[in-house]
């Protein structure tokens, strides 16, 4: 029967990749995980490395299936050749791969000293084990499992409570349901079930009638939003024969925008082609159409600062209806291999990609911005998948989530529909609308409760126009942050003692 190990953890690699968009489907992802728990118990636990094998091999899959598109940007954007963007690509698949090979372990370390009931502390081991990718390294909490229930709105409002990480450990519950109905014994195979089961219907009951109750939609003053979308090709951003048709492109939209009503206008990630402090004729363009127009603008625009030391930031500004810089935010968390190359020295073998890559500074605050007696926030790009950079925002007093981007580097893959319902998420986390303005898209308006209010199709030089509020009543996750997350790594630490003790 250990012949199957192997081929049971590929399918879990498949079914974990397939739960997420673009092409997967949400139902998936709650037995995703059943084959390999099934190979962790039987026909008994494994040895450790062959636990990690199998935990490295399904990890793999997982990786490789939902961040398919690495290669293709390091090689159009990067400039690697196809061979070495193929062999990074695969290096950061490996080392993902790492974290569902740690679960392995010690889940199959658990079901040796407490047999099949081992599999109960399984949610809480996944958890643990995407909470420390969230900070090795810096972190890179993409795809966690929690975000495939993003469009599932009942099961989706968990996060209001526990964050994606209770969404995690719920989806991972249903597989663990399904392990112990198949290899449990007695009692416990028809108990397990039928308490996840029950567990996970009474969240999705309470889920639906928060959202039919949408008492959060009726509070908070309401604000006319206006996301600009201008559609800009990543190779033309910074090329000066066409920074004028790009600035052209965003005042005009910006117009088109100030006429169906919206006091607040949203421009992308580094939308204007030039630094918008150092350049006197830009800087003038924009403020102007502020004034001319009555409306805040909100957008991305590098800073440079000439030190000693010389430093850049990938920065957002926002701009009042008088012209003045009202606040800026600098980006905190880096795209590592696209603002900062890590481990520069071990990664010698990406040259090029260490050359084209801007190397950017960190900001050091979660500057939250005035508005017009309100106040908001921006995120800028990948920002938006930590949780607890968006909840420190809250805790600062935003009352509107925003979020700038630019996706041009992904083309026509799964990445930023990925990245769209990672943002969904935040706002069903914070109890907030969130505002998303995308160069390429996806574009959109989010209520608090995960519904999306309108969204662009990518690829698309559009204008996205709707009411948003101003919130300031606070979800239980937004006041207790990751606590269950934390709780969970307990537990996990707890029991792998306690077992190692034995």
């Amino acid at each position: 029967m250990e012949a199957l190990g192997y081929p049971l953890a590929v399918l879990s690699g498949v079914l974990l990749a397939l739960s997420f968009p673009r092409f997967g489907y949400p139902a998936l992802a709650w037995v995703s995980l059943t084959p390999l728990l099934i190979a962790l118990v039987w026909p008994a636990p494994p040895a450790a490395r062959r636990a990690f094998g199998l935990g490295l091999v399904t990890g793999a899959v997982y990786f490789a299936g939902t961040m398919y598109w690495t290669p293709a940007v390091l090689t159009t954007f990067g400039g690697l050749n196809t061979i070495v963007a193929i062999a990074a690509g695969a290096l950061l698949v490996a080392y993902l791969a790492l974290f569902p090979a740690l679960f392995a372990v010690l889940t199959a370390r658990v079901c040796a000293g407490l047999g099949i009931r081992g599999l109960l502390v399984a949610p809480a081991i996944w958890v643990s084990t995407e909470l420390l990718r969230r900070w090795v390294l810096g972190g890179f909490p993409w795809v966690l499992l929690g975000y495939s229930q993003a469009s599932v709105l009942s099961i989706l409002q968990t996060a209001s409570l526990a964050g994606v990480y209770g969404l995690s450990a719920l989806v991972v519950a249903g597989s663990v349901g399904i392990a112990v109905a198949v290899r449990g014994t007695g009692r416990m195979r028809i108990a397990a079930p039928v308490v996840v089961a029950a567990v996970i219907a009474a969240l999705a009951w309470w889920g639906g009638s928060r959202v039919r109750d949408a008492s959060l939609l009726s509070q908070g003053e309401a604000i006319r939003v206006a996301l600009v979308q201008g559609n800009i090709r990543q190779d033309e951003k910074w090329d000066p024969g066409q920074a004028a048709r790009i600035l052209d492109t965003y005042l005009d939209l910006t117009r088109s925008a100030a006429r169906q009503g919206a006091s607040l206008v949203v421009w992308p990630e580094s939308s204007t082609p030039f630094l918008f402090e150092h350049d006197i004729a830009g800087n003038a363009a924009v403020r102007q159409v502020a004034r001319e127009l009555g409306v805040s603008l909100l957008f991305g625009s590098d800073q440079f600062e000439p030190g000693p030391p010389r430093r850049f930031f990938n920065s957002a500004f926002l701009v009042t209806p008088t012209g003045e810089t009202a606040a800026v935010y600098r980006k905190m968390h880096l795209v590592p291999f696209g603002e900062y190359v890590p481990l520069k020295r071990l990664l010698f073998f990406i040259g090029p990609l260490v050359e084209a890559v801007s190397d950017f500074s960190p900001g050091q605050t979660a500057v939250v911005m005035p508005l017009g007696g309100h106040r908001l926030s921006a995120a800028i790009c990948y920002e938006v998948v930590y949780p607890d950079l968006i909840a420190a925002f809250v805790a600062g007093g935003s009352q509107l989530l925003t979020t700038i981007t630019n996706d041009a580097w992904y083309g026509h893959t799964s990445a930023p529909y990925q990245h769209f319902w990672q943002a969904v998420v935040r706002s069903v986390e914070q109890g907030r609308y969130l505002v998303r303005a995308a160069n390429t898209g996806i574009s959109g308006l989010v209520d608090p409760y995960g519904r999306v209010l309108a969204m662009s199709p990518i690829f698309e030089r559009t204008v996205v126009v709707g009411d948003v509020r101003f919130l300031d009543s606070r979800t239980v996750y937004a006041r207790t942050g990751d606590v269950f997350a934390y709780a969970c790594a307990l537990l996990t630490l707890l029991v792998a003692a306690t077992i190692r003790r034995r």
